[in-house]
């Protein structure tokens, strides 16, 4: 594997990585993501302080998270019903 090493500035601070190649893309996204939030944060709701907006954008992606997860769970919850009915209709099914 390819392993760089990057350096990510979220909040005023550098925080030195190693990411695959594949993945340094998506690395640095998240971190521009990452910082681009807490200005918007900052700048939304006056912050001074970098941890406010850090604690309001962790809760953001942890409600987004469970959304997914429950999502998620509804979407293998359908998918089951729905094998489950093939079943049914493949036993009636003479060859």
């Amino acid at each position: 594997m390819n392993e760089l090493s990057i350096n990510i500035h979220i909040a005023g601070r550098v925080y030195p990585l190693s990411a695959n190649a594949s993945e340094e893309i998506h690395v640095r996204a998240a971190g521009k993501l990452i910082q681009d939030k807490l200005q918007a944060y900052s700048a939304q709701f006056n912050l001074r302080d970098q941890q406010d907006a850090l604690a309001m954008f962790a809760l953001e992606i942890a409600n987004e998270n469970m959304a997914l997860k429950r999502q998620i769970e509804t979407n293998v919850a359908e998918t089951d019903a729905a094998f489950g009915q093939i079943e049914d209709l493949l036993k009636h099914v003479q060859l």
